[in-house]
């Protein structure tokens, strides 16, 4: 099921059909980026480069460490130059076309910017919008864009696709498993994924800085008074003492969601300017997580941001002490 009906606004025109037409094109998806805003981005970016289209593929944040490992993921540029000339635009699993930072106000005014997302909470923004709420994960929506255009995938595309549909689902845990999810997956192994290898490199190292900073990570763990709300938190100080990057603290969340009787587990995490290291204060980047009795989109909404039921975000300007309050205000309605 699409949401919205493709809600073109030139023409009915499917979307292959832009896609067959566009010549220079860049793709980008949100910053801070998981694995299915970077399978998605490679997994569409490197379909267009085999059909020789002009590809530059975007993300304003470093590539999280367990996510360098896939195909061309070194060509994804986290600067833009000073004139940017696209003939098309698209954008990869973003609710809001501000989730892809800094270049967002710039890339909004190309010719043509394309939307393709499965965020139930996605604005419509751009002049087309690709949507499907019910699909398990965005590079899902471009498995199926790729197999309606007659295209080819070729391992490195399938190792893409896979990791985006593994992490989004949480190895298959999270409630947006469908069974596309696993058919997908079991078509990308014939195209040559290893499951063993890409989960050993998702879920299976860490460095000693990583597992230093879960440490502090778990120290930071507070509870609402009810038990309802777990709340962790990574500061910069955190980040300097254990010598890691921001983007190490993907996933550290889950470990707050798996406390017994949890409905909702927030990460609350300093910000940083894109690529900027320089650290804003009372800028913080806040994800939630639900036991899928709680709906953490429409919370993560009120705030400016968006997600799904069971998984969502926001990016608030507040002090700490104001931010957290706020969030275990919210424990007595749960």
């Amino acid at each position: 099921m699409i949401n919205c009906s493709l809600r073109l606004k030139r023409n009915m025109n499917p979307i292959h059909h832009y896609l067959n037409n566009c010549r220079k094109v860049l793709l980008a998806s949100h910053s801070n980026p998981d694995g299915d805003a970077i399978g998605s981005l490679l997994a569409l970016g490197l379909y267009l480069a085999d059909m020789e289209k002009a590809v530059t593929l975007y993300n304003e944040s470093p590539i999280p460490a367990v996510y360098r490992f896939l195909p061309a993921v070194d060509r994804v540029i986290g600067r833009l130059g000073g004139e940017i000339d696209y003939d098309t635009v698209i954008i990869l699993d973003c609710g809001g076309i501000e989730r892809i930072g800094e270049a967002a106000d710039r890339l909004d005014r190309m010719p043509l910017v394309i939307n393709i997302d499965h965020h139930i909470t996605n604005t419509g923004f751009g002049h087309i919008q690709h949507i499907d709420t019910e699909a398990c994960a965005t590079a899902e929506i471009v498995y199926r864009i790729i197999k309606e255009m007659g295209g080819t995938i070729t391992a490195d595309i399938a190792s893409s696709i896979y990791t985006g549909i593994l992490t989004d689902t949480g190895s298959f845990r999270f409630s947006n498993t469908n069974q596309a999810a696993f058919a997908i997956c079991e078509e990308m192994v014939e195209h040559g994924v290893n499951p063993y290898s890409i989960a050993q490199h998702v879920y299976g190292t860490y460095s000693l800085g990583r597992i230093k900073l879960l440490n502090l990570a778990l120290d930071s763990i507070e509870l609402s008074d009810n038990g309802k709300i777990s709340l962790m938190t990574v500061t910069r100080d955190m980040l300097n003492e254990t010598d890691t990057q921001p983007q190490d603290a993907d996933g550290l969340i889950n470990y707050a969601r798996g406390i017994e009787d949890v409905k909702m587990a927030v990460l609350i995490q300093e910000n940083l300017n894109g690529n900027d290291d320089t650290i804003h204060p009372d800028h913080y980047h806040v994800s939630l997580r639900s036991d899928d009795t709680i709906d953490v989109g429409a919370i993560a909404a009120s705030f400016g941001g968006g997600g799904h039921m069971s998984a969502a975000g926001f990016n608030t300007v507040n002090s700490l002490t104001d931010l957290k309050q706020h969030i275990f205000s919210l424990a007595e309605k749960l």
